[in-house]
């Protein structure tokens, strides 16, 4: 393929990015039933940003050209099935980094709104109710954080302040972090009864998929609340339901399973459930990181740098 041919597909339309290395031809593609192009000559694809893996995968077999995969997103679970249909040697990269900031944002806001009965006190506005309540504070509470990449230590970032009893930290495996010790993922069972919120950030995959299951709800200590700002699979949706129901723990979910949530669904009317329609990452803080991100994983890509967050090499 000659250089003028070297293309990289983008959900982003190219002259919103300044400072796009001249050596690609860029096409805006976002899901859009046609092809914009050619997609033999992609060398370089973004996929489009929350859609479905189906939708993100729908090109891949059409480019046998293909070096790099770089999502817009920190979890790649909705293309590693896709995999086997890219070019032998082509990488998988994620956008690490990306949405710290604004999941952390969230993880901490629908923390502080449960804890402090935002979602009642809305409700009783829209009933033109005055209606005091006695609640707790997020002030010399426990919480574990279950996942601590970049995203968990950006929510660590903002507890600080919040006067927290204490923090703890879980991972696959352990090691020192800036805020103190984290503990691998065997030490669960000893932190979960001692947490009152239990922020999950963890990235789906084998071994997390329905972590937080009957046993893991089960060690939970009464009236806590569980936060699933990760995805809506590390949870077994029917063992949580089962325990806010019963009114024994509470949830706020930024993600379910399934997802969409359908209409209908137990999840939306039980008791102590708060549910926001995964936008953690989709925020005004979005738009210009990625057009950063992409800029500057172009720019060495061109460069023959070596890539970043690369998390799977097709075979």
């Amino acid at each position: 393929m000659s250089a003028d041919h070297r293309a990289a597909w983008l959900p982003i339309r190219p002259e919103r990015i300044e400072g796009l290395p001249k050596e690609l031809e860029y096409v805006y593609w976002n899901g859009e039933e046609e092809f914009p192009a050619d997609p033999a000559h992609c060398v370089f694809y973004v996929p489009p940003y929350m859609a479905s893996g189906e939708v993100c995968a729908r090109p891949l077999p059409h480019m046998p050209n293909l070096k790099v995969v770089q999502t817009l997103t920190a979890g790649v679970d909705h293309l590693l099935s896709a995999l086997p249909q890219l070019p032998s040697g082509a990488r998988l990269c994620n956008a690490r980094g990306l949405h710290d900031a604004s999941t952390a944002e969230l993880a901490l806001a629908l923390t502080l709104s449960s804890l402090r009965g935002i979602p009642g006190f809305v409700r009783a506005q829209d009933r033109g109710e005055w209606s005091p309540a006695y609640l707790e504070s997020l002030a010399d509470k426990s919480v574990l954080i279950v996942g601590y990449g970049s995203i968990g230590e950006a929510i660590e970032d903002r507890l600080v302040p919040f006067e927290c009893a204490r923090v703890a930290r879980v991972a696959r495996s352990a090691r020192d972090a800036a805020h103190g010790p984290v503990q691998p993922i065997n030490a669960l069972p000893a932190l979960l009864p001692e947490a009152d919120v239990v922020i999950l950030a963890t990235p789906l995959t084998a071994e997390t998929r329905g972590l937080v299951n009957a046993e893991f709800l089960g060690r939970m200590k009464d009236g806590a609340l569980l936060v699933n700002i990760a995805r809506g699979a590390v949870v077994d949706t029917k063992a949580l339901l089962a325990e806010v129901e019963s009114g024994r723990l509470r949830a706020a979910l930024d993600v379910t399973e399934p997802e969409p949530l359908p209409a209908g669904h137990p999840l939306w009317q039980a008791p102590g459930v708060l549910v926001t329609p995964h936008v953690g990452g989709p925020s005004s803080a979005f738009m210009p990181r990625a057009q950063r991100l992409l800029r500057d994983r172009l720019a060495g890509f061109v460069l023959d740098a070596p890539l970043q967050n690369v998390v799977a090499t097709a075979p």
